[in-house]
């Protein structure tokens, strides 16, 4: 498989919205996911409303929440988003999708921990895509304010990791 041929995958991924792709090409096995869509209603129905149906106050309340991937904005919850932007600039964002992993493996530990004072190009930690570890490292020189993801979670590009302070 060539460059262009992953670049292609990638996009496809993002495309599509998946959370998961896996691919081995002997004997080829593909294995594809993407998470459901759920709907949130916020908000209570107005006194006096009979039928929920009739009152735009709860539609406009209604809001659909989808998977990270089928998201063009930064995977955060809402409770994170202001926080990000609020307490520091500097935040890390993944540069592809993908597994992120704290440690170079399941019994070391982790590359950073909040608190700890990082450099500019200092290993964060890992995400593997498609079988190839690739490092992510700090574009700040500070303090790690926050670790943005759990050990193991499936990212998205774009997607906070870090807030450096």
């Amino acid at each position: 498989m060539d460059i262009n041929e992953i670049m292609k995958l990638i996009q496809a991924v993002s495309d599509y919205g998946l959370t998961s792709f896996e691919l081995e090409e002997g004997n080829i096995k593909i294995a594809l996911k993407r998470e459901k869509e759920t709907v949130v209603l916020s908000g209570a129905p107005a006194a006096g409303a009979a039928d929920p149906a009739e009152n735009t106050s709860v539609l406009s309340a209604v809001q659909t929440v989808s998977a990270p991937a089928a998201s063009s904005q930064p995977a955060a919850s809402a409770a994170e988003a202001p926080n990000i932007q609020s307490t520091s600039d500097n935040v890390v964002l993944s540069p592809l999708v993908g597994t992120f992993y704290s440690s170079s493996s399941p019994d070391a530990e982790p590359f950073v921990k909040v608190g700890d004072t990082v450099k500019k190009g200092q290993v964060l930690g890992i995400i593997e895509a498609m079988k190839l570890m690739n490092e992510i490292e700090s574009d700040f020189d500070g303090v790690v304010e926050a670790i943005l993801v759990n050990n193991e979670d499936v990212v998205e590009y774009g997607q906070p990791l870090f807030r450096i302070r």
